[in-house]
């Protein structure tokens, strides 16, 4: 039997059990299982665009051919009208008959399957084969053909592949986001952006558990995109030189105006919705009459039509400026608007990089400091910073779209601008105020939880009541009555022995129920009360001590000495825990002058 100095000296210190991640070794397991979801998200990314191109070229021209076109080179007439107009009645039965989440842009659908779905892909539909809403939308021919769907179709395969195996929900959540991250890192060749969305949008954490897995599936698909697509980038440009100040102040500018328009944007598609929403039709027929506003879009600017990578790539070099890009910025911010708002299957990055790109070829040019096509990518990083709030994605989407490194800094400065402009304007994005007309709340503020900063000897009460353990009912009863303040205040009273080590707690409502059966109040507390009592130690986290109450449907934990487990030396309970919050929001809100 070991002495009680060698049993301490074998126990390791208080602070070794603490630790800066509360990751353990199931990420490796996450990692394996984000393997083969980056391998699944290249080749969806490689069948989206196959299917794009296939009913693209089948729908306006009646062929059967994989070859990317693009439709603004071609005088498509009255066919080009109907088209979009027959995509969206398909879209509708489509939703009214399988599953409604195919209509819009996805990434709210993903927001709800993360946050109240358990990280399942969850259909409304009558066929199991809806489980797949994203593929066949986001392959029609149409006006808006949406490449950014790959982030909903690569998180519902995910979703899928992790509900495979038994895992908890907050790891399907991981995988879920694995399978977007990946689908958005084949189709644009954006890896570290992909996982930076993964970051500010959708996991709604920043742990080593999740941001792990879904580098590995984000970069697996990276690499898989080469032989399976090409390599990147995308959109190359001739690298800027370095940038001078008044650059920086240009980017300032086009930061501020993107952050304004994501306003106006957000704005509008709603009002869109709500104009769909008082027509005296079923809503089955509502993405007809957005293909039909998109068809004579298209009649007017055949730039509106299609997914828009060339009129994006001539804004970067700088080809595209003047009333030019005004007329496509107008055009394409209100047939995308109309499209979204009569619920449309549509994506958001590419007609957020037009849009973005052409108001900074606009202001930029205006200046005439620099090249047009530096202020059109800093619009593009600054449109999706401001109105996706994601502006560390904004900025290395762009960059890895380009390559251009010197850009950095501007686009920086760009992005940061327009989330400021549209976090003190706007309650909420276009991407969250889809859920919130649901009646669902997203906070996106990323912050360390208070009660993982404090310890439980922080907050508990240093003078805990005790009370004897050979005390009768009817005494604790009467002191109770008489607001002793030994026992006063308290839910929970601990007992202790004459020795003063613990021996059990007792409730209030223990002792409500005690006197039902003996009205007298003469038996001793000790054989009323909880002996087996869970407890906590003064050295470790609120967070570990609330786990431990949640587990056992306990409201209060006396603690006790590491050392020696009988040995109280304070009390837990909810109004202290509360108390650590309450102290939290004083140092948010309280103002006070520094003393010096």
């Amino acid at each position: 039997m070991k002495s009680a100095s060698a049993t301490d000296a074998s126990r390791p210190p208080a602070t070794d059990l603490l630790a800066d991640f509360s990751t353990n070794r199931r990420v490796l397991l996450l990692c394996a299982l984000a393997l083969p979801i980056g391998a699944i998200g290249a080749v969806v990314a490689k069948v989206l665009l196959w299917l794009i191109a296939v009913f693209t070229n089948a729908a306006f021209f009646l062929r059967f051919s994989a070859e990317p076109v693009v439709l603004q080179d071609h005088q498509l007439g009255a066919w080009g009208v109907a088209v979009p107009v027959i995509g969206g009645l398909v879209i509708g039965l489509m939703a009214r008959y399988g599953s409604e989440k195919i209509r819009g842009h996805g990434i709210p659908e993903a927001l709800e399957a993360i946050l109240l779905g358990r990280s399942r892909h969850q259909t409304q539909g009558r066929h199991p084969q809806t489980e797949f809403p994203p593929a066949f939308p986001s392959a029609r021919a149409g006006p808006s053909v949406p490449k950014g769907r790959s982030i909903m179709t690569g998180g519902a395969f995910g979703s899928m592949f992790a509900q495979l195996f038994h895992l908890t929900a907050a790891e399907r959540k991981t995988l879920l986001v694995a399978g977007a991250a990946a689908g958005m890192s084949a189709v644009f060749a954006t890896p570290i952006a992909a996982v930076l969305l993964a970051v500010e949008l959708l996991l709604f954490e920043w742990k080593p558990r999740s941001f792990i897995p879904v580098t590995v599936a984000a970069v697996v698909a990276s690499v898989l995109r080469v032989p399976l697509l090409e390599a990147g980038p995308i959109f190359p440009v001739v690298a800027h030189a370095p940038l001078a100040a008044s650059a920086l102040g240009v980017a300032l500018l086009v930061g501020v105006a993107c952050g304004l328009f994501s306003g106006l944007l957000t704005a509008l598609v709603y009002a869109c919705e709500d104009v769909f929403q008082k027509l005296p039709l079923h809503w089955m027929w509502w993405p007809a009459l957005g293909g039909l506003a998109i068809g004579l879009g298209g009649l007017i600017d055949p730039r509106v039509l299609g997914v828009g990578f060339e009129s994006i790539h001539r804004l970067m070099r700088g080809e595209l400026v003047g009333y030019g890009a005004i007329g496509l910025l107008v055009a394409k911010g209100l047939v995308w608007s109309v499209a979204l708002g009569s619920g449309t299957s549509g994506g958001v990055l590419a007609p957020l990089l037009m849009m973005g790109g052409a108001l900074g070829a606009v202001l930029g040019g205006a200046t005439g400091v620099g090249d047009p096509g530096l202020w059109a990518a800093v619009g593009m990083a600054a449109i999706m910073g401001g109105t996706m709030r994601s502006p560390l994605t904004g900025m290395f989407f762009i960059l890895e779209l380009t390559h251009d490194l010197h850009a950095l800094p501007a686009l920086l400065v760009g992005s940061v601008a327009a989330l400021c402009v549209t976090v003190l304007l706007l309650r909420r994005s276009i991407l969250t105020e889809k859920l919130a007309r649901r009646g669902q709340h997203i906070a996106r503020e990323y912050s360390v939880d208070v009660f993982e900063l404090r310890r439980v000897g922080d907050v508990m009460d240093a003078h805990p009541p005790l009370v004897p353990a050979d005390t009768t009912l009817a005494q604790l009863a009467e002191r109770l009555a008489r607001h002793d303040p030994s026992v006063a205040g308290r839910q929970g009273t601990v007992l202790v022995h004459s020795d003063g080590r613990l021996a059990g707690i007792i409730t209030r409502g223990d002792i409500m129920t005690a006197f039902q059966r003996d009205p007298a109040g003469g038996t001793p507390l000790l054989q009323l009360a909880q002996t087996d009592v869970v407890v906590a130690h003064p050295d470790e986290t609120l967070q570990a001590a609330i786990a431990r109450m949640l587990e056992r449907d306990i409201g209060r934990l006396p603690v006790v000495d590491r050392t020696d487990p009988r040995k109280v030396v304070g009390y837990l309970g909810r109004a202290d825990i509360l108390a650590a919050r309450m102290n939290q929001h004083r140092e948010e809100e309280y103002r006070e002058r520094g003393r010096f």
